[in-house]
């Protein structure tokens, strides 16, 4: 019965996986939507993007600590039951058509993307009974992950279809319902599952000895490496989520005039290009270090952004479902095209990154792990900044800011990224 229930708990772990993309990812085409229907600017429509990502400056270290004390089921109960209030209030703020609302909803399913994000790959690792067989869960919800990121963009670009003065938040009703399905069924699911966990019997044995919290981020933080790392990862999050968000503005926008359909399924093609990578990343990642990586992937995604800003305004041929979910060929800026094909050293870049960042660091790694959860807040305010500046200089312009953030993670692999001596007693 125990075996029965952990596969049901592997399972839904794999859906809820998927629902951190699936959720994070409506952001994207909401700020669409949100920019008809309120007449918001760039910089504005990715308010609701900044109040999913900066949830983890808040949430970040409580959500490691409440998995420590409590344990992973009641965690995850916890995140899913936040997920499915946040995507509700998101129902609401279409109901209400209320600016407010929506960031509202925006924020708390930050709080839940947060929380889910520091339990589920543990929890995987654990139900998996650790190794071999724990790491390949991961992987296979890490796929799926990209999978919900991918299909995302290009299911509400359809319930959005052409972008009108009638465009509203009510257009993304069904793939609301469909998250929030998710989370009220893995809610059911993971409370009647049995659910390991090891770490809370080993501290109840030794009889959970304190810690002093803020001297153990202090003695982390004394590593150079681990600094400049968070630094890293807070710039990686603003690329990884600014290159598809401008994108989908930019050809959604009345000087290109692209349907929200058709947009999506390109900036869906990112995500898919982002999936390809991590399946490759993982083939090759035994045998080239992670500095190497790093430094190849940044300097590629710097030529891609940069060739993408300095191509002739031409359109080319590009794959995409229509409005009607018909599939035909249909021309986008071919700087776009540039754009998305960023996916593919993008996908690297998180575990990359942490591999150097957490370099030497020993017992301070879940610290370290804490202090990344925080930084990811940089996925919401990077693309506001990128919006602003698109708002006063143009949307293919503003990706100089990426092209900026990516040249500090090259130095970051090169130079930054070597590990601080350890000290001789």
């Amino acid at each position: 019965m125990k075996k029965n229930g952990n596969v049901l708990a592997i399972v839904i772990m794999f859906f809820l996986f998927a629902m951190i993309s699936f959720v994070t990812g409506l952001q994207n085409p909401m700020a669409i939507i949100v920019k008809s229907q309120f007449e918001a600017t760039n910089a504005m429509s990715q308010l609701g993007n900044l109040a999913n990502f900066i949830a983890y400056a808040f949430m970040g270290l409580p959500a490691g600590f409440i998995l420590k004390k409590y344990g992973y089921k009641v965690t995850s109960l916890a995140a899913v039951a936040v997920g499915f209030v946040g995507v509700g209030i998101s129902f609401l703020s279409g109901i209400a058509e209320s600016f407010a609302v929506y960031l509202i909803g925006a924020f708390v399913s930050g709080f839940s993307m947060c929380m889910l994000n520091t339990v589920v790959n543990p929890m995987l690792n654990t139900l998996g009974g650790g190794g071999n067989r724990g790491n390949q869960l991961i992987q296979f919800g890490g796929s799926l992950n990209s999978l919900a990121a991918t299909i995302v963009p290009v299911l509400v670009g359809y319930l959005i279809g052409e972008v009108t003065s009638e465009t509203a938040i009510s257009d993304a009703d069904p793939a609301l319902f469909i998250a929030m399905g998710v989370f009220a069924l893995a809610f059911v699911i993971i409370l009647f599952s049995q659910i390991p966990e090891p770490e809370l019997e080993a501290a109840k044995a030794a009889g959970q000895p304190k810690e002093n919290t803020m001297e153990s981020i202090s003695k982390a933080l004394s590593h150079k490496n681990l600094v400049f790392g968070v630094i890293a990862i807070f710039l990686y999050v603003g690329i990884e989520v600014g290159i598809p968000n401008i994108a989908n503005l930019y050809m959604t926008s009345p000087e290109v005039g692209i349907s929200a359909g058709v947009a999506g399924t390109v900036v869906g093609m990112y995500w898919l290009l982002m999936l390809v990578g991590r399946l490759v990343g993982g083939i090759v990642g035994g045998k080239v270090s992670s500095k190497v990586m790093m430094a190849v992937v940044s300097s590629v995604a710097i030529v891609f952004i940069v060739t993408g800003m300095f191509l002739p305004d031409k359109f080319v041929k590009f794959p995409a479902f229509n409005s009607d979910l018909s599939f035909s060929l249909v021309e986008v800026p071919l700087g776009v095209v540039f754009f998305v094909l960023c996916g593919l050293c993008t996908s690297v870049m998180w575990g990359s990154i942490f591999n150097l960042a957490v370099e030497g660091l020993g017992k301070y790694t879940s610290i370290a792990s804490g202090l990344f959860m925080v930084m990811v807040c940089g996925g919401g305010v990077l693309p506001l900044i990128q919006g602003a500046i698109a708002d006063s200089c143009g949307y293919v312009e503003s990706y100089w800011l990426l092209v900026a953030a990516l040249a500090y993670i090259f130095i970051f692999a090169l130079i930054l990224s070597k590990p601080t001596p350890e000290k001789k007693a």
